[in-house]
């Protein structure tokens, strides 16, 4: 452990003159109160290795901000950081569902167990209301939240568990049901998309060059037009822009629909 002096010396160098061996002292100084500050999230499932490194990971960072002038020891300063580094690892790897990313869900997380041992609220089931109206007044969220991250936390497990039914053991990621499309599916919807825009571009054909540079410019264009704009270009009044715009879309409308109706075999000849 560094002495006061010692240590603001030390980020001195290290702040003001980019010294990497003062920056390493401070680190290698501090990997056992990171270390320790680990320790208290075993209890997530995850990799006590993995812990310990994002705790070094918020030492480092710590150590970047750290201000020597402020007064401050740095152990104080970079407990905040190691915290931080740690949930925010825990949240990113201990579930595939987002859990939730305001102060409050983050900290009913980190906290629910907590107050459920206070409480003595054992049960892997729901919690009782009275125990939900506690834990909640405790921890300043909602009720509903309370019994959400509860159900999640009771509720989530391993992709990898084993399940044992007759025959060979498998896992319980093996028995998951894949919610995408097929791909035939996506061949049909594919199809699908073609044979419209076929029938789109075949029924645009029917206009003249005017109405259909108008529809194009009102209908087609990443940004439209506006009819004043149109006016001025085609030296036309704003209501008979209008008037051909109208007139084009119902002839588009209703040439498209003919041509949708066309089996993909017929659309080739058009």
């Amino acid at each position: 452990m560094l002495e006061r002096d010692k240590e603001y010396d030390l980020a001195k160098r290290w702040r003001q003159n980019g010294d990497r061996n003062a920056a390493n002292q401070l680190v290698t100084s501090h990997l056992r109160l990171a270390a320790k500050i680990a320790m208290g999230y075993r209890g997530y499932g995850l990799p006590i290795s993995e812990i310990i490194s994002e705790a070094n990971v918020g030492l480092m960072q710590a150590l970047n901000r750290f201000e020597p002038e402020k007064g401050f020891r740095f152990a104080t300063y970079a407990m905040c950081w190691i915290r931080a580094s740690i949930q925010d690892y825990i949240l990113r790897s201990w579930s595939l569902v987002k859990i939730g990313t305001t102060t409050n869900q983050k900290r009913l997380f980190f906290k629910l167990r907590t107050a459920k041992r206070k409480i003595a609220a054992f049960e892997r089931g729901d919690l009782h209301p009275d125990q939900v109206t506690s834990i909640a007044k405790s921890l300043n969220v909602t009720g509903q939240d309370v019994v959400d991250m509860n159900r999640r936390l009771c509720g989530d497990a391993s992709l990898n568990a084993p399940i044992h039914e007759q025959g060979e053991p498998t896992e319980w990621q093996d028995n998951l049901v894949d919610q995408s499309p097929s791909p035939e599916a996506n061949v049909v919807e594919q199809d699908e998309k073609d044979h419209r825009r076929k029938a789109l571009v075949a029924a645009i054909a029917v206009l003249n060059d005017r109405e259909r540079r108008i529809f194009e410019a009102r209908h087609l264009a990443d940004e439209a037009q506006t009819l004043d704009d149109l006016a001025v270009k085609f030296n036309l009044s704003r209501e008979r822009v209008r008037q051909i715009e109208a007139r084009a879309f119902e002839k588009v409308r209703k040439a498209a629909k003919t041509h949708a109706a066309l089996p993909p075999a017929a659309m080739q000849e058009v």
